[in-house]
This record gives C-alpha cells, structure tokens and sequence, in this order.
C-alpha cells in the first residue's frame, strides 16, 4: 500500500481540509492510449446513436448521459485509488458529454464551429492555468487530492469538447473527408511523440497534447467506420462501430483489473510528491 499518498503533505494544499489518496489515474502505458482512442470513438458513435437511433434528441441525450456522468463520478471521487473499471467508465461517459456539448452549441444554438473551438481552446487554458496556480503542478501522477482530482476531470471534459469542435471542422467543414482527418490527427499525435522523445518535450505538455488530439483521431475513426460509404465511411453504423469498441473497452479494462498493469508505482508517486515539496532555490544574488 502507497502509504506517502495518505501522510505525506501535498504543496499548495490545506491538509485539514484535503483528503489524501492514491493515485487516482492509471499510468500512461500503451494500454492507456488504446483505451483512450477507443473511449472518444465511442463517444462519438454512441452519442449518435442516442441521438438519432434511439431518438433521445440532442438534450434529451444530454440529461441522460449527464445525469450517468455525474453518478460515475460520484463514485470516482469516493474511491481511494485508482479503480479501473469506474475510471474508464467515467471517460467513456465524459467522452459522450463533451461531445454533446460542441453538438448542442454547434447545431441547437447555431454557435459556429470556429467559435466553439476557440471558446474551448480558452477554456482548457483557463483550467490549465488555475491548476497549475493552485498546485504547481500539471502532473498526472500526483492525483491525490479531491482538489487536484476535480481540476483533472474538468481539464478531460473540456478536451473532449474541443477535440469534437476542431474534429468536425477539419473534417465536415474543410471537407477533407473522415479517412484524411484520421490520417492528419495520427501525424499530429506522431510529432508530438517525435518532440517527446527525439527534441526533449516535457512529458507534461506532450501528454496534455497527445491526449487533446487523440479526442479527434478517436472522433474521426468513428465516423470513418459508422457513416455510409456514400459519404466516405465504412457503413458500419453507429450500433455496430459502438458496440465493437465497447467490446474491446471491456475486455481491456477486465485485464487491466487483473493484471494492475497501468497502476502508478509508488516509487514514482513518492518521488513527484517530495519534488513538490522542495523549496524552490533563492534567487543569485548580484
């Protein structure tokens, strides 16, 4: 048991009043990425299939899966630790929401998708930065607090959103087509794991930009394999490219249960936390 994440202090935060824990987030590892991509196509599809197959309606889909949404997070929030199933269930609905969110203002208010885009782009900013100026830190290791836990869950909502409102435009309003936009977010992603790893990106930024695009390379491939061919997709339907990934979501995160694969080790937990609590050096004197 991680026993820092509960006696340790964390900078920046009130002890009396913050509850300490584990980590609350899976590490990054190729499961991640995989599960991610997975959740933001079915968020895309599975929103589409409430919406027209079922005949929700754009709000009314929206109380549904707000209301599920808040439920999950409810339990998320209660947990100690990092729980597989709970976390991934919670992105998928989280995945559903935001892309809700860009349809409702794009479609019901008329809201251009330039407009949402910057709107989004302001808003995840605003997230970031109040983040990092209450935590000093933008790190996902150190989820250990409700503080620090909420400002992680608002920063993944608002990149679901904006990754729905850039997806759309580049590929509906450019008219570039689903396949080209799956191919022009999958070379983003590319540069940005090459600036990672060959240019010496910090990890932080480089994953708070891998996981944005990947909202809209997940958006993309989901329309590419729902949408008739007649519009350039595969014809699979929303039903059936839904209920494939869910398949592949499940079956991952009952491995990943099993096997504790992705939970962040405590070594690494311990060594964010003391970096934290290091003061930082005194200015040179001239």
């Amino acid at each position: 048991m991680n026993t820092l994440a509960e006696e340790v202090p964390v900078a920046g935060t009130d002890q009396s009043k913050v509850r300490q824990m584990l980590n609350k987030v899976p590490e990054v590892t190729l499961y991640f990425w995989i599960i991610k991509v997975l959740c933001t196509t079915v968020g895309e599809t599975a929103a589409d299939y409430l919406n027209d197959n079922l005949g929700f309606g754009l709000t009314n889909t929206t109380y549904v899966v707000g209301a599920l949404l808040i439920g999950v997070l409810v339990f998320q929030f209660r947990s100690k630790r990092y729980v597989p199933g709970i976390y991934w269930t919670a992105v998928v609905l989280i995945s559903v929401v935001g892309t809700l969110i860009s349809d409702n203002l794009v479609d019901n208010l008329g809201v251009p998708l330039q407009t949402t885009t910057i709107a989004f782009s302001i808003a995840l900013a605003v997230t970031f930065m109040t983040w990092y100026a209450f935590e000093r830190t933008l790190s996902i290791h150190s989820i250990t607090t409700t503080r620090r836990e909420a400002f992680y869950w608002l920063a993944v909502l608002f990149t679901f959103a904006l990754g729905t409102s850039a997806g759309d435009q580049i590929a509906e309003q450019y008219g570039l087509g689903y396949f080209v936009s799956v191919l022009i977010f999958a070379a983003a992603i590319a540069v940005v794991a090459l600036a990672h790893f060959r240019f010496r990106l910090g990890a932080i930024p480089a994953f708070w930009a891998a996981y944005i695009l990947t909202r809209p390379l997940g958006a993309s491939i989901g329309d590419w394999m729902s949408q008739p061919t007649g519009n350039g997709g595969l014809g699979l339907g929303t039903t059936g490219t839904s209920f494939i990934f869910l398949a592949l979501i499940l079956g991952l995160v009952v491995y990943l249960t099993v096997t504790k694969v992705d939970q962040t080790p405590p070594d690494l937990v311990e060594a964010e936390m003391e970096a934290e609590l290091e003061p930082e050096p005194a200015p040179a004197q001239s």
